[in-house]
C-alpha cells in the first residue's frame, strides 16, 4: 500500500468518525468540551514520545485521564462543565508546551501532534481509526435512543430511571477516542473543525437526529478525501486543508439557508398580502 492510499483511507475513516461522534457533540453541546480536549492531549503525546512508546496511545491513556478529571470539575455546582472545560483546556497545552521545552532532542517534531500528517499514517494509526469508527457504530446503535433522550430532555430522562452519568460517560470517551485517532490525520488543535463542522452543517438541513447521523459521516469522510486531494494538487498541509474546507462548508451552508430562509419569510409575506387583498376586494364587492 503507498503512503497515499493509506492517507485516503485514513481521511475516509477519520472523517466518518468524527462525523458520526460530531453528532453527539453538537447534539448534547460539548463542543467546548470537545475543544478543551483537542488541546489537553498533546502533553500525553509528548510524554509517550519520550519514554519510546506510541504517541497515541500516550495521547489516550491522558485523554481518559482528562475525561475523569473534567467530570469530577464539572459536578461541582460553582464550577460547571464550561469552567472545568476551560481549566482543562489552559493547563493541558501549556503542560505540553513545558514538556516540549524540557526535551528539545525529541526524535519526532511535535508539531505533527498539532497539525497532522496525514502521509506518513503507519498501519498502526489506520487500525486505530477503524477499531474506533467500529465502536462508534456500536455504541450508537445500541445506546443511540438512550442517548438521543439525555441529549433533549434530561430531567425526563433521569425520572425514567436512567442514570446520567452514563450517557455522559459514553459520550466523553466516544470525544476522546475520536480525538487521539484523529491526531495523525488532522493534529490534536485542528481536530475540532472536524468533529464539529460536518455535524453541524447537516443539522441546518436534516429533519432528524436520524438523518444527521447518516449525513454528518458521509459528509465528514467527504470532506477528509476533498481535503486530502486539494492538499496535494496544491501542496499545502492536509491538516490545514481539511478543517478549513470543513469550516467553509459550514459557513456556505449557513448563507444558504439564510438565503432560503429570506426567500420564503418573503414568499410568505406576498402571499399574506395578496390574501389581504382579496379579502379587501370581496368586501368591496359585497358593499
Amino acid at each position: 500500500m503507498s503512503y497515499l492510499e493509506a492517507a485516503a483511507i485514513e481521511a475516509l475513516l477519520v472523517g466518518a468518525l468524527a462525523g458520526l461522534v460530531g453528532v453527539l457533540v453538537v447534539l448534547r453541546r460539548r463542543a467546548f468540551f470537545a475543544t478543551a480536549l483537542t488541546h489537553s492531549t498533546f502533553p500525553g503525546a509528548v510524554v509517550a514520545v519520550v519514554v519510546g512508546v506510541p504517541p497515541a496511545l500516550g495521547a489516550g491513556v491522558f485523554s481518559l485521564a482528562l475525561v475523569a478529571l473534567m467530570t469530577t470539575l464539572a459536578s461541582v455546582r460553582r464550577l460547571g462543565g464550561q469552567v472545568a472545560s476551560g481549566v482543562v483546556l489552559t493547563s493541558g497545552f501549556a503542560l505540553g508546551a513545558l514538556l516540549q521545552a524540557l526535551n528539545p532532542q525529541l526524535p519526532i517534531q511535535l508539531e505533527s501532534f498539532l497539525v497532522g500528517s496525514i502521509l506518513t499514517v503507519s498501519g498502526l494509526d489506520l487500525a486505530l481509526a477503524a477499531a474506533m469508527l467500529v465502536l462508534a457504530l456500536v455504541v450508537v446503535a445500541v445506546a443511540g435512543k438512550e442517548l438521543l433522550f439525555a441529549s433533549f430532555d434530561a430531567p425526563a430522562y433521569r425520572a425514567a430511571g436512567y442514570r446520567p452519568w452514563i450517557a455522559e460517560l459514553l459520550t466523553l470517551v466516544l470525544i476522546a477516542g475520536t480525538v487521539v485517532v484523529a491526531m495523525p490525520a488532522v493534529g490534536s488543535i485542528l481536530a475540532i473543525a472536524l468533529i464539529v463542522g460536518p455535524a453541524a452543517t447537516v443539522q441546518l438541513f436534516a429533519r432528524s437526529a436520524v438523518g444527521m447521523a447518516l449525513g454528518a459521516p458521509l459528509l465528514g469522510a467527504a470532506v477528509g478525501l476533498t481535503g486530502l486531494w486539494l492538499s496535494v494538487s496544491f501542496g499545502v498541509s492536509a491538516g490545514g486543508t481539511i478543517t478549513l474546507l470543513a469550516a467553509a462548508i459550514y459557513v456556505l451552508a449557513q448563507l444558504v439557508t439564510r438565503q432560503s430562509t429570506s426567500a420564503r419569510r418573503r414568499r410568505q409575506a406576498l402571499e399574506e398580502r395578496a390574501r389581504l387583498g382579496l379579502g379587501a376586494a370581496r368586501l368591496r364587492l359585497r358593499a
